[in-house]
C-alpha cells in the first residue's frame, strides 16, 4: 500500500481529493496549500481528507506517488521492441504524452528538488534515478547497433528530458512571449514533431552523413501527420 494513502474505501472520493490537492500543491507548494482549499475544490470535507489521508504532508507524498506511477506506466520501455529505436521512440511520446495531460507534474518536482525536501530523495531512488538510467541504456543500444550515431549517451539522456519537460514547465512564460497558447492541443501536436525531428537528425544520422531511419519515421509510420 502508498505510504501517502490509506485502504481507500470510496475511490471516487479519493480521486477527487488528489486531484485538487495536486493543483493546490503545484500552485501554492505544501506548506502554502491549505487542506480546507483542497477539500472545498474536491467537494468534500476536512474530515474525509484526513479519513484518507492522514495529513497534509500524507497528501502531499499520495499526490507524488500518483504521477510517478502513472508516468512509469506511460513510459515504459516496450521489451517486446524489435529496436533501441523503437524502444525510444516509445519512451519520448509516452514521457511527451504524460506531460501534456499532467502539465502539473514539473512544478511539483521542481518545487522538491528545489526545496531539498525529504520527498526528493525516495523520488530520485525510486522513480527518477531508474528512469533516467533505462534511458541512457537504451542509447547506448542503439548505438552498438550502429542505430544511432556515436553521442555521450548520458548527456543526450539529459537533453532529452530538458528538451520535454522545460516545454511544459515554462509554457505559461514562453505563450506570453510568443503570443500564443503553447498549451494548446495543435500547439503541443507541433512540439511533439519538432522534438522527434530535432532527435531524428541529433541522434540518427551517421558519422558519414547518411540517414538512418529516423524516429519521426516510426511515428509516421503509426498514424501521426507528416512532418
Amino acid at each position: 500500500m502508498a505510504r501517502g494513502r490509506r485502504k481507500i474505501e470510496n475511490p471516487a472520493t479519493a480521486r477527487r481529493i488528489l486531484a485538487a490537492a495536486e493543483k493546490q500543491f503545484a500552485a501554492e507548494g505544501m506548506a502554502g496549500a491549505r487542506t480546507e482549499e483542497i477539500a472545498a475544490a474536491a467537494h468534500a470535507n476536512k474530515a474525509m481528507l484526513y479519513y484518507y489521508f492522514g495529513n497534509k504532508r500524507r497528501l502531499h507524498r499520495a499526490v507524488l506517488e500518483n504521477l510517478l506511477r502513472q508516468l512509469h506506466s506511460r513510459s515504459e520501455f516496450p521489451e517486446k521492441a524489435a529496436s533501441a529505436r523503437e524502444k525510444l521512440l516509445a519512451f519520448v511520446t509516452g514521457y511527451f504524452d504524460f506531460l501534456a495531460t499532467h502539465p502539473n507534474y514539473p512544478r511539483l518536482v521542481q518545487r522538491e528538488a528545489m526545496e531539498a525536501s525529504r520527498n526528493f530523495g525516495w523520488m530520485v531512488r525510486q522513480y527518477l534515478r531508474p528512469f533516467h538510467n533505462q534511458l541512457v541504456r537504451t542509447i547506448e543500444e542503439g548505438i552498438e547497433a550502429g542505430e544511432f550515431r556515436r553521442v555521450d549517451a548520458d548527456h543526450m539522456a539529459l537533453s532529452i528530458l530538458g528538451m520535454t519537460t522545460s516545454y511544459f514547465a515554462a509554457a505559461p512564460i514562453l505563450s506570453e512571449i510568443v503570443g500564443r497558447d503553447l498549451l494548446a492541443p495543435a500547439s503541443i501536436e507541433s512540439r511533439k514533431q519538432a522534438l522527434l525531428d530535432f532527435l531524428d537528425h541529433g541522434l540518427n544520422r551517421g558519422l558519414n552523413g547518411g540517414p538512418n531511419p529516423g524516429l519521426n519515421r516510426g511515428l509516421n509510420s503509426e498514424g501521426a501527420k507528416s512532418r
